[in-house]
């Protein structure tokens, strides 16, 4: 399962689905939506909407995507104990791959790839906070450990740790994940994002030499940037790591950079304009093999992406 993921990233550019989170919105949710009335416990629609989720992972297939992530973003045991659902985290998680595994058969036309994503606890190891960095490393650990065999055991190709914003989370997380290959005794790809603002540093300071450093040579098979800034922000970045030639970078950037409305934020990059971004990446940079969309995105953004792949033809 992971040379098959792997290979198909080294012998062309694989396109990542968009914003899940959105999608939901989409369809107006209410509290009876969730379980146990739990607003907003979006991963928690596998029990109570599932059908919201397929609709949503069909969509991005049908828009071309190559790859989509599974609805798990949130579904670390740390994260799921919030919604008094910690004890169900294996199963959780479990269901909901199989859920994104189950869609992705559904599409023969070419090879599709289900990712296991796996986003923050919410809390910052490396800092001095009294609050977020006051979390034992070893239950993180614990807490991505559990979430990846969910994962695996649900089928998925790649484990994917992103919007990362403290880099020891980061490797707290691969070590969980590879914890939890050894125990199932099946191995994935691991893809390893860092979440960086528009000065090209993660929350805490660390910027992209330093993370890439930290974690690189961890037995991570893609390290890739998400979240936070539009495409033009990520650049500098970008070009830093192409120039390593290590790695197989992914870049998965929002429509933009967000705006506030209202207390709301707005991201209002076109399907068009984002996709003229990261054309000039997949184009300049060989390392780039995975592209996607972040917060903002939908499945007009991925078909204008698909477009923009079927133009180019990676170097090795």
């Amino acid at each position: 399962m992971k040379q098959r993921f792997l290979d198909a990233v080294k012998e062309r550019i694989l396109l990542f689905d968009g914003a899940m989170g959105t999608e939901i919105q989409r369809f107006d949710p209410k509290p009876e939506d969730f379980p146990d009335k739990k607003d907003g416990f979006n991963d928690g629609l596998i029990l109570t909407r599932p059908e919201w989720i397929k609709k949503i992972h069909r969509s991005y297939l049908e828009a071309g995507a190559d790859c989509i992530e599974t609805n798990s973003f949130g579904s670390n045991k740390i994260k799921l104990d919030e919604y008094g659902y910690g004890d169900r985290t294996v199963e959780i998680n479990k269901k909901i791959a199989e859920l994104a595994v189950s869609i992705a058969a559904e599409f023969s036309d070419k090879p599709r790839y289900v990712i296991g994503s796996m986003g923050p606890t919410g809390f910052l190891p490396s800092s001095n906070d009294p609050d977020l960095g006051q979390m034992p490393l070893e239950q993180i650990k614990e807490a991505y450990r559990l979430q990846a065999q969910g994962l695996i055991q649900g089928g998925v190709d790649a484990l994917l740790i992103e919007t990362s914003q403290d880099i020891l989370e980061v490797k707290l997380a691969i070590e969980g994940a590879q914890q939890a290959m050894k125990d199932t005794e099946k191995q994935v790809a691991l893809i390893a994002n860092v979440t960086l603002d528009q000065y090209g540093k993660m929350l805490l300071g660390t910027n992209i030499q330093a993370a890439y450093t930290t974690i690189s040579d961890m037995g991570i098979d893609v390290f890739g940037l998400n979240c936070s800034t539009g495409p033009i922000e990520m650049t500098p970045s970008v070009r830093w790591l192409d120039e390593q030639n290590d790695l197989k970078i992914l870049v998965v950037p929002n429509a933009g950079m967000p705006e506030n409305e209202g207390g709301h934020a707005v991201y209002k990059m076109t399907p068009e304009k984002m996709a003229d971004a990261l054309r000039d990446f997949v184009a300049k940079y060989h390392n780039v093999r995975v592209i996607g969309g972040c917060c903002g995105t939908n499945p007009a953004h991925i078909a204008a992406l698909r477009k923009v792949i079927d133009e180019i033809k990676p170097t090795s």
